[in-house]
């Protein structure tokens, strides 16, 4: 294929955080006037795949994670390129430029990513003004929030709710990330006896936008099911599993390589057998159909994407797969589900 070529020859020998900032301009250039209706008639999803959830229509159940668009610029150009929904993020109150660089790194024989990119954003303020310009535009806007890093992990509720204040009436669902291994002492909020207070008080900053919890996939199964009931106690409107992975198991990079890298979260097919595993400890836990479970990681094809469906995900989304497949990525997937 001619992106696999271009990959190759180009992307390939970039550092890894430009070619995203140059894959995110082009992005930003297809969503414009001009082009986004043209794009959108060649890669617009069949109608069979409409899924309903959290009080919305998503045009296909496949939709971008977190991290790809952390500030919300890119939007319309990954709704043209046929992506049911865009989650934005992960925004913190305060603006922070995210830990220092390298920071993101390409596993190519795992087809996978390695990041500690820190939550780098422009703050929730920006993402809200640029929310309110996209109000009209259609497309279903999920808003990832998570813990500032000049922020002590005590005081970590009023800042989730501060970005909840901001956020909530401008997206069409809020993610409470309290998962990534980039922000330290973030994980440690997933313990239930934590989470409870933050969750209700981010609940109730949120009003009427539902709300899910986005848990990683390196905890104990018994924490799952906790964290599943938890939620489901909470009347959060559901639960996103996972996010990336601090293991090193099982991959295919050499070594040495994998050491000098360092540390930070893996996506892609090193996290696919684990987060299928946690959607289904999800789904076992909480069965409502009307409990909105998000499966991400490790998912490349329309066949993966079917494989989580029917493992009772109501939505699924990916991200590294478009750094391995490219902009036509949604595309196919989206093909394929609607030949099966």
């Amino acid at each position: 294929m001619l992106y696999d070529l271009i990959f190759r020859l180009g992307f390939r020998r970039m550092d890894p955080e430009f070619a995203h900032h140059l894959g995110m301009t082009a992005v930003r250039i297809l969503g414009s006037r001009p082009l986004a209706p043209i794009v959108r008639r060649c890669t617009r999803p069949e109608p069979s795949l409409a899924v309903e959830a959290l009080g919305r229509t998503f045009p296909t159940p496949f939709g971008v994670a977190a991290g790809f668009d952390k500030n919300a610029v890119g939007v319309r150009g990954l709704d043209a390129l046929g992506f049911g929904h865009v989650e934005i993020g992960t925004v913190t109150a305060i603006p922070q430029p995210g830990n220092d660089r390298p920071r993101l790194f390409r596993l190519v024989a795992d087809r996978a990513l390695a990041n500690r990119m820190g939550f780098n954003n422009a703050g929730a303020a920006a993402a809200a003004r640029r929310l309110a310009r996209l109000r009209r535009g259609g497309a279903v806007v999920g808003a990832n929030i998570g813990k500032s890093r000049v922020v002590d992990v005590e005081n970590a509720t009023a800042d989730y709710v501060r970005s909840a204040r901001l956020l909530a009436p401008l997206a069409d669902y809020l993610a409470v990330n309290v998962s990534s291994p980039n922000t330290p002492g973030l994980r440690g909020l997933q313990a239930v006896e934590t989470l409870r207070p933050l969750l209700e008080a981010v609940r109730d900053a949120a009003g009427a936008t539902p709300l899910l919890v986005k848990i990683a996939p390196d905890l104990p199964d018994d924490e799952v099911r906790g964290l599943a009931r938890l939620a489901a106690d909470l009347r959060l409107d559901g639960l996103i599993a996972t996010n990336t992975t601090i293991s090193r198991d099982g991959l295919v990079t050499d070594a040495r390589a994998v050491e000098a890298i360092g540390a930070g979260g893996l996506s892609g097919p090193p996290v696919r057998e684990r987060s299928l595993e946690v959607l289904r400890l999800v789904r076992d836990e909480v069965a409502d159909p009307s409990f909105c479970v998000i499966s991400v990681g490790g998912v490349d094809t329309a066949r993966d994407v079917r494989e989580r469906l029917d493992a009772g995900a109501t939505l699924v989304q990916g991200y590294t797969g478009f750094i391995y497949r490219g902009p036509l990525w949604a595309h196919q997937i989206n093909r394929g589900l609607a030949a099966d």
